[in-house]
């Protein structure tokens, strides 16, 4: 039997949230999908820190849909931190906002997210634009064999 898959939603939108998590319930297993509504938890969660102490982050999650406008600690600090920890930096991270700002799409292709998606506004729209990416990172791209995996 394989592995859950895991996709870490940051979002602190608890309406947008609630959206995100129906949408993808019907594409992952249950329990696949963990919402950290900050900044703060998600990096908390990958590293296993916290409320997260002991428990697998990181080597677990396949998928990080990311917030940019996060209370605590940014969507762009979020993504600095995951790209520069050995066990996060080859973890798929795709930037889920309503930025349309041009500075806000190169900032973080620069600091290596995956994709950039706009959330769009019609919810039929938003949950066939998550289910989607869902799709693509989770079944049908493959990963890098690394992944998850602590340097040598």
């Amino acid at each position: 039997m394989p592995e859950p898959v895991r996709i870490l939603l940051v979002e602190d939108d608890e309406g947008d949230a609630v959206l995100a998590l129906l949408a993808l319930a019907s594409v992952t297993p249950p329990g696949s999908v963990h919402h950290a509504g900050d900044g703060e938890a998600a990096l908390n969660f990958l590293f296993g820190r916290g409320a997260f102490q002991g428990r697998p982050g990181a080597e677990t999650v396949r998928l990080v849909l990311l917030d940019l406008k996060l209370p605590k600690i940014s969507g762009h600090e979020v993504l600095a931190a995951v790209r520069a920890h050995p066990a996060t930096r080859t973890i798929p991270v795709v930037v889920l906002t309503s930025s349309m700002l041009p500075a806000d799409v190169e900032r973080c292709y620069r600091a290596g997210a995956n994709g950039f998606v706009v959330k769009p506004v019609e919810f039929s729209a938003h949950e066939r634009a998550l289910q989607e990416l869902a799709e693509y990172w989770t079944r049908l791209n493959f990963p890098s064999p690394t992944w998850g995996a602590e340097p040598d």
